[in-house]
């Protein structure tokens, strides 16, 4: 009997041990606790696939997701007056010309975030001085102005020349070309943001301007609408998409090449 305690407590004395050597090291035991090492893999992300577009085959043309707003035919199918009718701007030699007393020309369809190509050229003959020389403006939504102006050596107070917010912003830069010759903006343009239950901004409009392939706004953000006299309203009735509008100045100013990319 005292032959088999003895062997019964070697035993239980024997697994003790060996259950203790099959215990891993506490510093072993958590690091097998949390999630496995990072890798390359766990941060590239696979689907969905980026959109594939194809790009134009000149800078400038639109890519293949381009809206055409205007390619030197017919005005109407895309533009309208003020009051929906057709418009009475001429189309001529492909461009698209603005006639003293038409009224504003808008797109019927209307947009929130986008990307918007206009080319753009002021008369070669030379009439007037500051605002009067050459004088139009594209209003983002119908309400937000980039100006166009004849600022080939021709001064004006400095958020009322070309490629200014109007009123708003000056542009960084004068890169202007000679009247008479075409230049482009390439807009990128956020719309504002609302409050559920107030017309002030929860995210005001911002925008990006490249005149000639110089930037000249970068990102700035919007005040209000634009107005000429008075300041912008930090708060305006809230809003959705808008228009591009193109402004009659009573300068016969030509625009080609309108196309627009929805963001």
């Amino acid at each position: 009997m005292k032959h088999l305690l003895i062997v019964c407590l070697a035993l239980a004395i024997g697994n003790l041990c060996l259950a203790q050597g099959q215990q891993k090291p506490p510093a072993q035991q958590q690091k097998e606790e949390y999630p496995a090492r990072m890798t390359p893999q766990m941060t590239e992300i696979m689907d969905p696939e980026v959109k594939v577009i194809q790009p134009p085959a000149q800078v400038g043309m639109p890519p293949s997701d381009a809206i055409i707003l205007f390619d030197g035919r017919d005005v109407n199918k895309e533009w309208e007056d003020a009051m929906g009718n057709p418009t009475k701007w001429i189309v001529k030699n492909g461009e698209l010309v603005c006639v003293k007393g038409s009224g504003v020309i808008q797109t019927k369809r209307k947009f929130n975030d986008f990307q918007l190509h206009v080319e753009w050229k002021t008369p070669s003959e030379v009439i007037g001085d500051g605002q009067g020389r050459g004088n139009s403006g594209v209003y983002l939504q119908g309400l937000y102005e980039v100006q166009v102006l004849d600022s080939y050596n021709n001064r004006t107070y400095r958020n009322g020349q070309a490629g200014s917010i109007y009123k708003q912003y000056a542009p960084l830069v004068n890169v202007s070309r000679k009247p008479g010759e075409w230049q482009t903006y390439d807009i990128i343009y956020t719309a504002p943001r609302f409050s559920s239950d107030s017309t002030v901004y929860f995210t005001p409009p911002r925008v990006t301007v490249l005149h000639n392939g110089v930037l000249i706004q970068n990102n700035v953000s919007l005040r209000g609408p634009t107005l000429y006299i008075g300041m912008p309203e930090y708060s305006v009735k809230k809003h959705g998409p808008g228009p591009i509008v193109l402004q009659d100045h009573g300068n016969p100013v030509a625009y080609r090449n309108i196309w627009i990319r929805e963001l």
